[in-house]
């Protein structure tokens, strides 16, 4: 199910975003006994480098994410670390 929820991430933000780098790391593994993690959602670390993000704010790229992701965020995602980057900025 692990890599399935990566996957399905990972087309989430590439239909979304285009981005021109994308790593999904899934971290559940470290959360195991964490009360957000008893409900079966996982915690995933993002790093996005996409042109759609060129001259917003971190708060605008980071709702661009969750947006995209929204769905994934109610059945499969409990928390994301989140990095995303212009072009530019890498």
């Amino acid at each position: 199910m692990t890599q399935a929820r990566t996957e399905m991430i990972r087309r989430c933000l590439a239909e979304a975003l285009a981005p021109e780098m994308l790593e999904i790391e899934d971290e559940s593994h470290l959360h195991a006994g964490h009360a957000g993690a008893r409900d079966g959602r996982g915690h995933f670390r993002v790093t996005v480098v996409s042109p759609r993000f060129a001259g917003l704010s971190r708060i605008a790229r980071h709702r661009l994410v969750f947006a995209a992701l929204e769905d994934l965020m109610h059945t499969d995602i409990h928390a994301l670390t989140l990095q995303a980057f212009s072009p530019e900025e890498v």
